[in-house]
């Protein structure tokens, strides 16, 4: 089973989420969104796909934010996960995908292998950005068989 931990300040991140996670359905693939993730709900899956925006001056959504911080302080061994990581954003920003770059760099401090490089959807683009992830999500999926 694939967790998808979703960051979603405003809705999108979490619209592009529940587009992949239908996706990975039709393909086969077990997947479950988390919308407030919390890492003891998380035990049963070795795979993560993190979706998040970047909020404010790149911070991390508020329901995914207390999953971060427990992350810090709590400093589990992941090394027994692999994840990827889709971040939107606005690239008019100096701080531009900055949260899924933060996520993506504690998840390996704590062990955690990355699947492949982040998925970054600047949201000034004319492509939408569920189109742009469904587009990236085969060499995801690649990447787990």
């Amino acid at each position: 089973m694939i967790k998808i931990l979703v960051g979603s300040q405003m809705g999108a991140a979490e619209y592009v989420a529940e587009q992949v996670a239908e996706t990975m359905a039709l393909g086969g693939f077990e997947a479950q969104l988390q919308l407030t993730p919390e890492l003891d709900q998380l035990n049963d899956s070795n795979s993560w796909l993190v979706i998040t925006s970047t909020y404010g001056a790149g911070d991390l959504p508020d329901n995914i934010q207390p999953f971060a911080d427990r992350l810090a302080q709590d400093r589990p061994d992941l090394t027994t996960i692999s994840f990827a990581v889709i971040t939107l954003g606005d690239s008019s920003y100096d701080t531009f995908c900055q949260a899924g770059r933060t996520m993506s760099a504690l998840l390996q401090q704590l062990g955690a292998r990355l699947l492949l490089p982040a998925l970054e959807i600047d949201v000034q683009m004319p492509e939408l950005p569920e189109d742009q992830a469904l587009i990236w999500l085969p060499e995801y999926l690649a990447k787990l068989s």
